[in-house]
């Protein structure tokens, strides 16, 4: 039963993006999806390309969210952006940047990412309307869909014990890109797997494990091949743990491994 309901919202996903699609297509207007997550971009992204009518771009505020809107964009405008990397002045996506602090910041309580979704999801805003939460323990940046702007800064006083408030931020004033830590090391190969291990500071098999239960992506696709051959640049994101990037390939050591980079999100 849930395997034949899971494919039930697979096809009513991949029956919405033809739909915005071609109504992109047909209008000669943009449309946007709702916030995808990684599983719902990697719907997308293999979605056969003869079903769409137009083409897409991606984004979620900054560069590396993984929570990402989806423009389709009729092929007249798409020749216009398609070498731009996508921003909130180009494609006028349709969700704000809200900044979320506490009114005493001596009586805060040091707040995570699942106090501050679970106070935005009690105000009845369902998940697909909310992008990243960017939370550094006391305040959060947060990307809720522009309808639903005026909702939570009026509304979300309160996350746990702590009074709050809301108010909308800048995109182009405050530094979106996140940190990361830089990890060294030798791999014999720039198999998945092992940059895998190496980026986690966990054994290949554990990996293996996790490669093999669909709960890796590669640049917002499904991987479950071990054995995937990175390239520099690539993004991998592993559901419950973390995302990192192959950042650099370096020379090939005497016992023959190889040198490798990788910037670990934090």
């Amino acid at each position: 039963m849930q395997k034949m309901n899971k494919e039930k919202d697979v096809r009513l996903l991949e029956k919405r993006f033809t739909e915005l699609s071609r109504i992109a297509y047909q209008r000669d207007i943009i449309t946007y999806s709702d916030f995808l997550d990684l599983y719902e971009q990697n719907i997308l992204h293999t979605l056969p390309k003869d079903l769409l009518s137009s083409r897409y771009i991606s984004f979620g505020g900054y560069d590396m969210a993984e929570r990402q809107m989806a423009a389709f964009i009729p092929d007249a405008l798409y020749l216009r952006y398609r070498n731009d990397q996508p921003s909130f002045d180009t494609l006028d996506y349709p969700f704000d940047v809200l900044k979320i602090s506490p009114l005493n910041r001596k009586f805060s309580d040091r707040l995570c990412h699942r106090d501050y979704l679970g106070a935005v999801l009690n105000l009845g805003i369902e998940r697909c309307k909310i992008g990243d939460i960017l939370a550094d323990g006391t305040d959060a940046l947060i990307f809720v869909h522009r309808d639903l702007k005026q909702l939570v800064c009026e509304e979300l006083v309160r996350v746990r014990h702590t009074s709050v408030v809301t108010s909308q931020i800048d995109p182009g004033e405050i530094n979106l890109s996140p940190e990361y830590r830089e990890i060294r090391g030798t791999v014999a190969s720039v198999r998945l797997d092992s940059l895998l291990g190496l980026a986690f500071s966990t054994s290949r098999s554990r990996m293996t494990g996790l490669v093999e239960s669909a709960k890796v992506y590669v640049n917002g696709r499904l991987v479950t091949s071990n054995g995937y051959q990175l390239s520099e640049g690539d993004v991998i994101s592993v559901r419950g743990m973390g995302k990192f990037r192959y950042a650099e390939e370096g020379s090939c050591t005497k016992k023959n491994r190889i040198s490798v980079i990788v910037h670990r999100y934090v």
